[in-house]
Formats: structure tokens, sequence, C-alpha cells
């Protein structure tokens, strides 16, 4: 029987390569049933994510379709199991399932770079700037949700974190340093612990900063999360209406030439590290 337990982001995911891998096979949901021995209906249940799939069928999968790229098939075999509860699922009565994926985006990632221009990045936020920043939402947030966005923003950094911490870039354009959300001592301890942030081996940040018109400015944040391999990678855009999830390949190659064209327009880690301290001092 289907599972009534909600479908994970990494769930939709796999099953949708599934389906890619049927159909670049050129195969039909019955077709492809009879080369594998199974129901068709079985191929529409694990292709619409409605029932789990283990790490060996995806293996049997792969193999009936022709495909031989063997690390992408063993990404794809590391995507399976049950509905693991990872910590955000205890949000789930409280907060929209866009940010839920989020979080589970982030924790599956083996690496993350943003690009932000009005907000600083989410994972390298104090609780006070992340307070002060949903408090600037329009309609304003009830109370209860403001707290529990603001916890569960702070939560979401447990992945820069611990034994094998993710790498990290954050590409944040100088407008982000000099907003000020919450005021004097909220802003300058921001920027600070930004600044600290960026001197684990693991974090960069650089800096865009203002007079290069060069560069194509967007107020909308995104986020490039790797996959194990390119083909599995995601990009998050937030949007007005919430979050937006990307994955065709030419998405995918869209956001990796738009990062790499930001970051060589960017100041160095050291030199944005100097610059985030002198703007502190100067708050």
């Amino acid at each position: 029987m289907p599972s009534s337990k909600p479908v994970t982001l990494r769930q939709q995911r796999l099953a949708l390569e599934l389906r890619r891998l049927r159909e670049r096979a050129g195969l039909s949901s019955s077709e492809a049933a009879n080369r594998l021995g199974i129901k068709p209906a079985q191929i529409s249940n694990i292709e619409a994510a409605r029932h789990a799939v283990s790490a060996d069928r995806v293996r049997a999968f792969a193999a009936g379709y022709g495909c031989v790229d063997l690390d992408y098939v063993e990404g794809l075999a590391g995507m399976t199991g049950g509905r693991t509860r990872g910590w955000w699922e205890e949000y789930r009565e409280f907060l929209p399932s866009g940010l839920l994926d989020v979080a589970e985006l982030e924790h599956s990632a083996t690496a993350l770079r943003v690009a932000v221009v009005i907000h600083m990045p989410g994972l390298l936020q104090t609780p006070e700037h992340a307070r002060a920043t949903f408090r600037a939402n329009v309609p304003p947030l009830p109370a209860h949700e403001l707290e529990h966005r603001t916890s569960f923003r702070i939560r979401r950094q447990v992945v820069l974190f611990g034994d094998r911490p993710t790498p990290y870039t954050a590409i944040v354009h100088e407008a982000a340093l000099r907003m000020g959300f919450g005021g004097t001592e909220t802003s300058r301890g921001q920027l600070n612990y930004l600044a600290e942030m960026s001197e684990h081996d693991h974090i960069s940040v650089v800096v865009i900063p203002f007079g290069d018109a060069s560069v194509p400015v967007s107020g909308q944040p995104y986020v490039y999360a790797s996959g194990p391999v390119p083909g599995l990678d995601t990009v998050e855009v937030d949007t007005e209406y919430g979050c937006d999830f990307m994955h065709a390949e030419d998405q995918l190659e869209k956001y990796r030439t738009v990062l790499d064209y930001l970051e060589s327009r960017a100041l160095t880690p050291a030199k944005s590290r100097d610059l985030i301290r002198r703007i502190a001092k100067n708050v």
C-alpha cells in the first residue's frame, strides 16, 4: 500500500530520475514493466513517489534501462530508503513544506553555493538577525510563526558543523552588508559573526562591492546544492510564492555559469573579510 507519510524532496527527485531513465531508454511503462518482470502499476507508483524503492531495485531498473553510468546509478541508490524523519519534520505542522524541503536539500548536499543581494546567507545568520528579518515581513507574521521560522533557520546551520561539515560558499553583495536589519547592535553582531564564520576552512564568504556595474543583480537569493554526481545537483530559488526547485540540465548549467561569474567579480575571501569588518566598525 502507498505510504500516507509526506513525500520528501529526495524521494520526489529519485522518482523523477527513474522516469527520466525509462524515457531515455524509449520505453513505455508497460514495456519497462515487461522487461523488469513487474506490473505496470508498480512502475507508475514508483515514478509518482507513492512507493518506496530499494537500492537493489534502483540498480535493477538502471540495468534494465541500459544505463552504464555507474557513479550516477550509485548516486540514485544512495537516495533510497524509507521516509527518514529528519529534524525538520518537527516543524511540519508549523511551517510551509517548501522550507522543510530546503533543510532536507541542505542536509543531503555534498557542497553548497549561495548568492544573496539583500539578505545575509541563511546558514550564516545570528538568531537576532534572523528574527529581525522575519519581523520585517509584510504582512507581519504571528508571534508563534516568527519564533518557529527563527529557530528553524538557526537549526539548519547544523550542516556547517560536526565531524564532516558541508563545504559552503556564500557570494554576498555589499548591499546585504549594509541593510541594517534589527538596528545597530544586531547589525554589528551579524557582520562580526559573518566575518568569524568565514575563517573556517570549509566556509568561503566573498563580497561583490558596490560599483561593479557588470554584475547582474537580482533580489532573489538562490542555492546551488551539489549532489553525489553533477547530474543530481539541485538549484533552489526563493520566490515571492515560496521555494522553487530546479534540476533540468540546462537550468543547472545556467546557475553554475552565473555563480562562477559572480564569484569571479567578487573580492578575495581575505579582502571580503576586511570589508565586512570595516562596515561592522562603522555601523
